[in-house]
Order: C-alpha cells, then sequence, then structure tokens
C-alpha cells in the first residue's frame, strides 16, 4: 500500500522509515505467496498491476477493519474516527448531525468528503469511507452496498437576490440565462435538460456543472447565473440574506437521498452514532422519502 501510494520503492521507505531493500524483499515475499506480479515500474514510477489493484482493494478494506477494530477497542468515543461522504444534494442536515454527535464525542475526529455519488461510493465500498449520505443512485446488485432513504429534496429555481429576472414565473423567461447545475447527470442532457424539455423548451445552452455546494453556492451570490437549489436549503438564515426563489409555474425536480452503507460489514460503534446523528437531522427536516 505504501509503495503504490508514494509511487516508488525509495518514497515508500522513508514514509515508513525502513530501508529499500526491505520493502522489496517483502513485496517480493507477497508477490511469491500470491504467484502473482503485483507491481511494475514505469517511467513515472512504480504502479500497480491489474491484479496489484486488485489486491490493494482488499488491502484497503482490510486496514480499514484493523482500524475500526482499535477504535471499538478505545471504549467508544474517547478516541477514534468516523469518516462520511455528503453528496451535494444532501449537505443541508449536516451541520445540525456534527452538532448532535459532537455533544456525545466530542473527541471523535470527524473527517467529511463531499463530491457526487460516483465518487463517494467506492470510498464506501473499500471502506475508506464508513458511510455516504448522497442522492439515490442506480448501484448494481452485487455492488455490495446497501440503500436506506432519509429525506426527499424538492427543488426550486434560485437566484441572487435583486436578480433581474426574479419576477419572472416561468422557465421559458429563463430560458436564455446563465445556469449552474448541482444535479449529476444520470444521461446525457442530465435533469435540467429534462426539466426544459418537459415543458417543451429548449435547453439551456449555457450550463456550468458544479459538484462543490459551496463553490455552486458562491456562484450563484456571486453571479447572475441561476440554479436548483433544494427548498429546505433556502431556510437557512445564510442563504435566505442572499438568495430567493423564483417561483416558475413548471415542475421542478424532486430526489431521495439517504445512507448509502456497506452490506456485509456492520458500521463500528461511532459510525453507527454518526448516523444515527444524521438520521435525527433528516427526521427534522419533516419530509421523508
Amino acid at each position: 500500500m505504501a509503495v503504490v501510494e508514494s509511487g516508488g520503492i525509495r518514497a515508500a521507505a522513508r514514509e515508513l522509515g525502513v530501508s529499500q531493500p526491505a520493502i522489496t524483499r517483502s513485496v517480493r515475499r507477497l508477490e511469491a505467496e500470491l504467484h502473482t506480479r503485483l507491481l511494475q515500474r514505469t517511467p513515472t514510477g512504480v504502479v500497480p498491476t491489474q491484479a496489484g489493484r486488485a489486491f490493494l482493494a482488499r488491502a484497503r478494506a482490510a486496514q480499514a477493519e484493523l482500524r475500526k477494530a482499535e477504535e471499538e477497542a478505545d471504549r467508544l468515543g474517547q478516541v477514534g474516527s468516523v469518516a462520511f461522504g455528503v453528496g451535494p444534494t444532501a449537505g443541508i442536515i449536516v451541520p445540525e448531525a456534527i452538532t448532535r454527535f459532537r455533544q456525545l464525542f466530542p473527541k471523535t475526529r470527524v473527517r467529511l468528503a463531499e463530491g457526487l455519488p460516483q465518487m463517494l461510493l467506492p470510498l464506501v465500498r473499500d471502506e475508506t469511507l464508513d458511510f455516504a449520505i448522497c442522492r439515490r443512485a442506480v448501484v448494481k446488485p452485487d455492488s455490495g452496498l446497501e440503500f436506506r432513504p432519509l429525506f426527499r429534496n424538492d427543488f426550486v429555481v434560485v437566484a441572487r437576490k435583486g436578480h433581474p429576472l426574479e419576477k419572472a414565473r416561468s422557465l421559458a423567461q429563463l430560458a436564455g440565462t446563465n445556469w449552474i447545475s448541482l444535479l449529476p447527470p444520470d444521461a446525457p442532457g442530465g435533469p435540467l435538460d429534462d426539466v426544459f424539455s418537459q415543458a417543451g423548451l429548449p435547453a439551456p445552452q449555457q450550463v456550468v456543472q458544479c459538484e462543490s455546494y459551496n463553490t455552486a453556492i458562491g456562484l450563484l451570490v456571486n453571479t447572475d447565473m441561476l440554479g436548483f437549489l433544494a427548498r429546505q436549503a433556502l431556510s437557512e438564515s445564510v442563504l435566505r440574506d442572499f438568495l430567493r426563489e423564483i417561483p416558475v409555474a413548471e415542475s421542478m425536480p424532486s430526489f431521495i437521498s439517504g445512507m448509502f452503507t456497506r452490506a456485509d460489514t456492520p458500521l463500528t460503534q461511532l459510525a453507527g452514532a454518526m448516523a444515527k446523528a444524521v438520521t435525527a437531522a433528516a427526521r427534522a427536516l419533516a419530509r421523508y422519502a
């Protein structure tokens, strides 16, 4: 793992505080045990072979399980860590969830990763993340993941206060402007194109696809771009001061968000406590899947 992550034998040796020959012998013994080559040299460094990539994924999962075992031995929350992912449409429940969790486990390290489902779910699968809260995504039956719905995101069109089109009441009045999309495209075109198509309108031509909630909010507040945002998010005072809904007549997208976990590995006590805090925060939204 150290060789792959650092890109070479020498860097791995420095990271682990051992000699280069020791690293080389260790890798060779592992390859001999597995009867296959795990690493290969390239002009840019050492990279895993196809067999090496498969073994690496299992090794990371094994290391994650050992880390979790150590944390559970520390008696629930005196030390330890929790890592979970948040999709751009699910961040509205995070502040309350963290507040609830911190009241019980003030010393626990918490790591948050933001991204789209296609980035977060592989990290849940290999146990880099304990779980992920994001929009429901289509996963293969053998993916090893389970999904539990938590709440529904009802989206509305939003713009900065004082926007020239804030009095518009139909998509036709908004078609020619710049848009930003936080909604990941499931197919060519994506949700934004679908909304305009269902209204019998051509899709917007000037669209920025953004995978960061904070960046998208910054663009909406500081430019004349329009976008979709969960109606619940506008109840937050910070956003309410800068953004407003444009209540168009057409129907807007609505998506289920929930929790992805591994199907074959139980959450640690700490991760389970965080999952309970997330679930409680989702209930506070008042609308469910």
